[in-house]
């Protein structure tokens, strides 16, 4: 906007007007800008996904490393405070982790002698009675039937109710099989990791704290103090998450386990481990290991069957309302719904391991944007 010729104006409001024209072409050349940087953005995506074979080799190296990785990332974090506590007793750093993998490989004796056994022969026991099990669940279903309990939950013109619930059953038996036995044969063939998750797992034990420090190095003088922080706090998110996962699961192995020994649930060890494992994975994995269990429960009787979802459901709200909120605080900022939409997403995206590892990445990203908008973006917002 430029002053008409006939209208006199003085000349402060000239230079006004002259800097409000600079600053308009300022924000309209640095828009410009940014919608540049997107479209070189999306062109180099594209180019990327013509020579994909490029990269191949990197990404199977990444697939080759990221198992052994994610476990030293993982143990890292679990056994960082007993190094940690080693060295105020003047105890060396090396030694103590030296101390450590003595004490760890003697727990791992331990469990291949006294509890592996009998982990393996109900896994053997369980695939060797998938037949007989599944003619149980259809006797039990039959019973019903025959009690009119599913007569009162489908009606007398739905004939297929009672063929629908057996198909369901087959095929969540031979997922449960194929998963299970997918999931030993992943464990008999754990060679690389068994090589290199040890050594990655010492060096980090040794040197973790000089990895951050490189990083915050790696950044400008005047942004250090910024990065410090964000390095700072992936450390105590991450440790506080991965330390409290293990405290809030392993309690909630222990409440199931004697819920089922109680009620005398078949092959209670073996759904117990798998309950575990499973609820790493948030939401979904409780859901996914309840369906083997309260089946395995209906192959003895309906009763053990409601009881075992009866276990499950009180030793989950032990879990959330008493057990997890000691254990994480207000550390877990995370919405249920954000959780479940991770959780599916990366699911669908990169499996069991992704969901697994979605909520603390989703954390450390969330993180690094709060840091970064404070920053550079924050003051531009208000002002807008």
């Amino acid at each position: 906007m430029r002053p008409n010729a006939g209208c006199p104006i003085s000349a402060s409001s000239r230079g006004v007007l002259y800097k409000m024209e600079g600053n308009h072409l300022f924000t309209t050349n640095k828009a410009l800008r940014f919608g540049m940087l997107i479209v070189l953005l999306f062109l180099i995506i594209f180019l990327g996904s013509k020579v994909s074979f490029v990269f191949r080799p990197i990404i199977a190296l990444i697939e080759v490393v990221a198992i052994p990785l994610l476990l030293s990332v993982f143990f890292y974090y679990l056994l960082r405070p007993l190094v940690k506590l080693m060295e105020k007793y003047r105890v060396n750093r090396t030694l103590a982790i030296l101390i450590i993998y003595v004490i760890f490989a003697l727990a791992i004796v331990w469990f291949i002698t006294s509890k592996w056994p009998v982990l393996y022969g109900q896994f053997i026991s369980f695939l060797d009675n998938v037949p007989s099990l599944l003619s149980s669940v259809g006797e039990q279903i039959n019973e019903l039937e025959k009690n009119g309990f599913l007569a009162s939950l489908f009606p007398a013109n739905e004939s297929n109710g009672l063929s629908s619930i057996t198909n369901y059953l087959n095929k969540g038996f031979s997922f449960m099989s194929n998963y299970l036995g997918g999931l030993f044969s992943f464990v008999s063939n754990f060679t690389i990791i068994l090589f290199t998750f040890p050594i990655l797992l010492f060096f980090m034990l040794k040197e973790g704290e000089k990895f951050g420090n490189i990083l915050v190095r790696a950044t400008p003088n005047r942004y250090q103090n910024d990065s410090r922080e964000i390095v700072t706090g992936i450390d105590h998110m991450l440790s506080g998450f991965i330390v409290g996962r293990v405290i809030v699961n392993l309690s909630l192995g222990v409440l199931m386990y004697i819920g089922f020994l109680i009620i005398g649930l078949p092959y209670a060890f073996l759904l117990t481990v798998i309950s575990v494992i499973a609820n790493f994975i948030p939401f979904v994995g409780a859901i996914l290991s309840a369906i083997p269990i309260v089946i395995v429960g209906l192959t003895q009787s309906p009763a053990t069957a409601i009881w075992s979802l009866v276990i499950i459901l009180v030793a989950q709200q032990v879990q959330d309302n008493l057990i997890a909120p000691y254990v994480f605080g207000k550390k877990l900022d995370i919405h249920p719904l954000t959780t479940v939409i991770l959780v599916l997403a990366a699911g669908n995206i990169g499996g069991i391991i992704a969901m697994i590892v979605i909520i603390p990445v989703y954390m450390m990203l969330k993180i690094i944007a709060v840091r970064v908008f404070s920053l550079f973006f924050k003051a531009k917002w208000m002002k807008l």
